[in-house]
């Protein structure tokens, strides 16, 4: 059988564990394309080549909360009764595709299951050199989401000031670390004090806000004394507010998530964009799919960077697919810490 986790019905505010559904499905097979491959990449075409992988490693990720909502959105929504989207870590099982044997470790775009078939075009090989699930974590989408967003949008200059919220989680630890190799001054915001000691002890930022505390604000202040340069935002709502009031003439500032707004079920008030005036401040909304053509320089980087240990990362690690929904509705409440992966299987 194949375990799979399918959405159960649409989230009205923050979802619940009733959302979701375990349902012990068949196995899928290689003959003919499944009927949701159009869906996920798989699709196939006048040549099947199908690829049957086993999920190793789920990636459990912020952008999942809006593909639970049929709302306009930049990708298509789950359909109520498929299984979750999610990337994944698989290992090949059958093959009749010659790029894929047996054995092969890739990454792919399985979802919440345990099993998957498609022709392979939405594969590529791992290099088990380094740990598989940094493909899903420093290595993978948020790595790539980092990258993308801090050089191509920010364009970081020696001795400018970058601050980044959620800076423990896995795109911001590697902002800030980024950061810090171009010369910058790395400021982090986060939601605990441990998570903030973790960011400057262990990732090397210059500093890090907790943005719990009462005087928030005026600490955020004291940790930019020459201002704000580049904000990378993963937050928005007050802590968005907060930061524009430092911004400095020219400052960039590239939107990559929103998550304290992804639960509302009305529209949340915005906070005040005069400064983005005032400073000629530039704010670009960026999804990291639409710049898979910076996918080898980012690897070209960005591997030897982990390898020698100069780029850390931290992994949260749950363990068994059935325990996905509820990661997963942590996720979208902070109680992660690092980025949050499913161990579905051993290799």
């Amino acid at each position: 059988m194949n375990r799979q986790i399918r959405l159960k019905s649409r989230p009205i505010g923050a979802p619940t564990a009733d959302n979701f559904e375990a349902v012990d499905a068949p196995m899928p097979s290689l003959g003919d394309p499944p009927a949701a491959a159009a869906r996920t990449g798989g699709a196939a075409g006048p040549a099947w080549s199908p690829v049957l992988r086993r999920t190793l490693w789920l990636s459990l990720d912020p952008y999942m909360r809006g593909r639970m909502s049929d709302g306009p959105s930049y990708a298509a929504p789950v359909a109520v009764g498929d299984p979750m989207c999610g990337h994944t870590v698989s290992e090949v099982v059958e093959s009749q595709n010659p790029a894929f044997r047996p054995g092969d470790t890739v990454a792919g775009y399985d979802g919440w299951q345990e099993f998957a078939v498609s022709n392979g075009a939405d594969l590529r090989t791992l290099d088990r050199t380094l740990p598989v699930s940094t493909a899903l974590s420093v290595l993978g989408m948020p790595g790539l989401t980092a990258y993308v967003g801090l050089l191509d949008i920010g364009q970081p200059k020696a001795g400018e000031t970058v601050v980044v919220s959620a800076a423990s989680g896995a795109v911001g630890s590697v902002v800030g670390q980024l950061a810090k190799i171009r010369g910058c001054r790395a400021v982090g915001i986060a939601g605990s004090a441990e998570k903030c000691q973790y960011v400057i002890a262990e990732l090397g930022f210059d500093a890090c806000v907790n943005y719990k505390r009462d005087d928030f604000k005026q600490a955020l202040s004291a940790a930019c004394p020459g201002g704000v340069d580049i904000y990378f935002e993963n937050v928005g709502g007050a802590v968005l507010a907060s930061v524009l009031r430092l911004l400095n003439r020219g400052a960039r500032i590239p939107l990559c998530g929103l998550i304290a707004e992804y639960n509302a079920t009305e529209h949340v008030g915005g906070p005040n964009l005069r400064p983005l005036l005032v400073n000629r401040a530039m704010i670009k909304g960026f999804i990291v799919s639409d710049h898979s053509d910076r996918a080898p320089a980012f690897a070209q980087e960005m591997t030897p960077l982990v390898r020698d240990g100069r780029i850390k990362y931290r992994e949260d690690i749950v363990e068994g697919l059935d325990a996905a929904p509820a990661a997963f509705i942590g996720l979208l409440q902070g109680r992660n810490f690092g980025k949050l992966i499913v161990r579905v299987a051993a290799l």
